[in-house]
């Protein structure tokens, strides 16, 4: 016999509770639902210390690039 609980399954279970057996449900299962929406979402923040780290960049590279980017503007296009 699968013990697994599906959405179905709980819905299924929970439409042959009485009235009185459903608002217990809630009640229940209310406070879990809230102190999930409640709680701090954490988002791994990612170091980036050392991003740059192996890249040769030099004043000179950073200069020609920007030459580059400078070139093409002000376009008539634009």
């Amino acid at each position: 016999m699968e013990n697994t609980a599906t959405f179905e399954k709980v819905i299924a279970l929970a439409k042959q509770l009485s009235l009185l057996d459903k608002v217990r449900l809630i009640e229940r299962i209310a406070p879990e639902i809230e102190r999930g929406l409640k709680a701090p979402k954490v988002a791994t923040r990612r170091s980036l210390r050392g991003l740059w780290r192996g890249l040769d960049l030099t004043e000179d590279t950073i200069s020609e690039a920007r030459r580059e980017v400078w070139a093409e503007l002000p376009r008539e296009d634009i």
